[in-house]
């Protein structure tokens, strides 16, 4: 058995509920045909670069698949017949990358809770030296104070 990766772009205007769905149907092809799907990943809702089929944005699923040529075809058969699928990719891998792909890391930080300033204490703030300005007015002041004197 191979290993591959497939990216699969759905229509915008379907749910999550019904893009897990999809995803769920072609994990049982490959399932049913003598592979497994190692890892999925739901990218979520992003736009695209360019519109495809009238479209500007798509749901992302990306499969980690350990399976026989045939059961990967045959995915890929389905996903062409559906017409919620805008686009899909399959690359042959020699392995699988460990932890989770850089779109995912991505959303993961976008997902992560902000710290508020409040309780992070006030920088003090430094006192910058007092340079005195000496202009002609105040060399002609001190030398009156010193004459005076």
């Amino acid at each position: 058995m191979s290993l591959y990766e497939c990216v699969m772009i759905a229509r915008q205007e379907i749910s999550t509920q019904q893009v897990e769905a999809l995803a769920d149907s072609y994990e049982g092809v490959i399932k049913e045909n003598g592979g497994n799907v190692a890892k999925r990943e739901n990218w979520g809702l992003r736009s695209l670069a360019y519109k495809i089929k009238k479209n500007r944005k798509g749901h992302y699923v990306m499969f980690n698949i350990n399976a026989p040529a045939d059961a990967v075809h045959e995915m890929e058969r389905l996903m062409r017949l559906n017409e919620d699928v805008l686009r899909h990719l399959t690359l042959r891998v020699d392995e699988f990358e460990e932890g989770p792909s850089i779109p995912a890391q991505m959303q993961a930080r976008t997902e992560r809770p902000v710290q508020s300033f409040e309780k992070v204490a006030a920088p003090v703030p430094l006192e910058a030296p007092k340079e005195e300005i000496k202009t002609e007015k105040t060399e002609e002041a001190e030398t009156k104070a010193e004459e005076e004197k």
